[in-house]
């Protein structure tokens, strides 16, 4: 078997577009398909710097591609990119907790508890089922106001 040029470009695509079940996070998937791209150059005969230059553009447009506009198909609904603690979750609205082994107050933000303090008192014992506004964290406690009642 003879390997040319198009052929080396599918055996990248091939092995990027299998490297990208390790991560998830569709760049090496986008880089396959310039690659994939990248061979049909090669197989009408282009050479090599405009295969390199044909990579970089292809690249250049499936990478943003797919990271901002197929990348959110494969997320949960609701979830916000980043994690918690990244700002995502300032200004929203929680109800206070208390926990069981040790009645501590808190919110649950995105399925984990955080021990409150209250932005203006300081205070961190509030009663269950009140309502708070996030305001950002200290280290694992979460700075927290008082929902204005109307």
């Amino acid at each position: 078997m003879d390997w040319n040029p198009a052929l080396i470009w599918i055996a990248i695509a091939l092995l990027l577009g299998l490297a990208e079940l390790t991560s998830g996070g569709m760049v090496l998937l986008a880089l396959g398909g310039a690659a994939a791209f990248t061979a049909a150059l090669a197989a009408l005969g282009l050479s090599l710097p405009w295969q390199l230059l044909g990579m970089g553009v292809f690249s250049g447009l499936l990478v943003p591609l797919a990271v901002m506009v197929i990348r959110p198909w494969f997320s949960p609904r609701g979830v916000a990119y980043g994690t918690t603690g990244t700002g995502v979750e300032k200004g929203r609205t929680y109800t206070t907790l208390k926990r069981d082994f040790d009645g501590a107050s808190g919110v649950k933000i995105n399925g984990d508890f955080y021990r409150l303090r209250v932005d203006e008192t300081g205070e961190t014992d509030l009663p269950e089922n009140t309502l708070v506004i996030f305001k950002q964290f200290e280290g694992t406690t979460a700075i927290v106001s008082h929902c204005q009642q109307e």
